[in-house]
Order: C-alpha cells, then structure tokens, then sequence
C-alpha cells in the first residue's frame, strides 16, 4: 500500500525527463542557427554581402555584365551594379562626389585623375586598337593608312577618352592625317556608328569589334604600330561598403576574373 504514491512519483520524473530531451535538442538547434552564420550575412567566399555600384569604361560593357552575374553566383547577398561611360565621364563622377564603390578606367592617366579619391589601383587586362569597318570591308580598309582617305567617312572617340588618346597615338606615331566626321565621347559610340553604317571606318578596342563580330569586320594594327590599352581598377575611399568593394577588386585579378576577361578577348595584365 505504501509503494503506489513512489511509483507514481517514479512515473511523474520519468515523464518530465522525456519532456525534456527534444526541448533541450530544441535549444542546441536554437544555438547552431545563431552562431552559425545566415547567408544574407556574408558569402561562401567570406567577403560580405553588400550592394555595389561599379564605374567601368564603355569597353567592359559586355565583360562586366558576365562578370558581375558570376560574381553575384559566388558571393551569395552581393548585388552589383554596373555604370558604363568613357572613362573621362567616369573621372567627373568621381570628382563631383557621385556615390559608388569601385572605378574601373581604360588608362592610367584618368585613374591618376583621382588619385586623392581611391585606394591603391591594380591592373586588371590590357587591350588593343583595331580598325572596325562594315561587314564584309565593303570600303577594302586594309590599313592605317587607308583611314586618311578623304571619301572615307571615319569616326573616332574625342581626344579626352582614352581611346582617343591611343588613336591620335598611333595615327601620329605613323603621321597618318586623319579627318573624322565625328569624335564619339565613348569608344561604344564609335562602334555604333559602325554597325548602323553612319561611318565606314572607325578605330575601336579589339574587344569591341569582337562584341559585335556580327555586324563589323577587324581589321588588324600591327602591334609595332599599335598602342597598349591598360585597364585599372580601384575602391572609392567614399565607398560605405569598403571591404566589399575591396574583395571585388581583388576577385577581378583572380584565376576566375582573369579567365572571363581572357575570354572576351582582353589580354593579361
């Protein structure tokens, strides 16, 4: 008579340690969730997740636009966004205090610009002119030369885009007098021309012509004759993604960076 209010003390502790256990496993669940990191906190990559604006020269429209789709895959939380002009427009941006991470420029000397404004520049790829002419070279461009011919209509990027630098560059270096129609604030303007046939011949990056190898034909300046494009690239000090931004950069020069811009035909740094 005097065990049944043990054993009903015995079944009362038996019952409350089984309640017990999930709500403990619960609590050990609760603490792995906390310590062990959400996706929107960071990447795979450990860089953090952040929004980035990026300022690129018009000759990485196409590029930039796969390599920022690659990168945003890698690095989980980042979301890019890309503002394409010459490299000029780019420098007054800057200078004017317009909000964004990383600059991007087609020379050295419009980085050099800004100096005071961004971190530490690194070479990403290198480029070089080509000739760009209607499909098929209906005008039979062969050469330099051929582009001071006065029945032929030719276009070049303005003296201050550094595409424009390298082609009066080359042309003087050869003392080829050439008369554009037109002097395009971006080396993409200078291929648009092109394409829609508003010019026979015009001087562009290789990699431009080969963007739009539907619509022009590449005609090659001998490298002895030819001018070396170099792109830089650098953080903003004004960036309020700092690390971010870096970690971009830095990826730009990486084996998988390298391999996108390799691919699209830019050279290595």
């Amino acid at each position: 008579m005097t065990l049944a209010p043990v054993g009903r003390r015995t079944a009362a502790a038996v019952l409350t340690a089984a309640l017990l256990v999930p709500l403990a496993a619960c609590g050990s669940d609760d603490t792995k969730k906390d310590t062990g990191g959400s996706p929107a906190s960071g990447s795979a990559s450990g860089a953090p997740a952040a929004n980035l604006t990026v300022l690129a020269a018009a000759s990485l429209t196409d590029v930039f636009k796969e390599a920022g789709a690659a990168y945003e895959k890698s690095h989980p939380g980042t979301k890019l966004t890309f503002s394409f002009a010459g490299s000029q427009e780019l420098v007054a941006q800057v200078s004017q205090g317009s909000p964004a991470d990383v600059l991007v420029t087609a020379d050295t000397k419009s980085m050099d610009k800004v100096r005071a404004d961004t971190g530490t520049p690194a070479i990403i790829a290198k480029n070089r002119l080509v000739i760009a002419t209607g499909e098929g070279n209906p005008h039979k461009v062969d050469d330099l030369k051929d582009l001071a011919d006065t029945k032929l209509k030719v276009v070049l990027a303005a003296p201050e885009v550094p595409a424009g630098k390298y082609s009066k560059q080359i042309l003087d270096k050869q003392k080829i007098a050439v008369k554009p129609v037109s002097q395009e604030p971006s080396v993409r303007a200078v291929l648009s021309k092109v394409e829609l046939g508003e010019a026979d011949a015009g001087l562009v990056y290789r990699t431009d012509a080969e963007s739009a190898k539907d619509k022009v034909d590449a005609v090659e300046i001998p490298d002895d004759q030819n001018a070396v494009a170099q792109y830089p690239a650098a953080t903003l000090k004004e960036s309020k993604n700092a690390e971010a931004a870096t970690a971009f950069v830095a990826w730009l020069s990486s084996p998988e960076g390298q391999k996108i811009l390799q691919d699209a035909g830019f050279q290595k740094p």
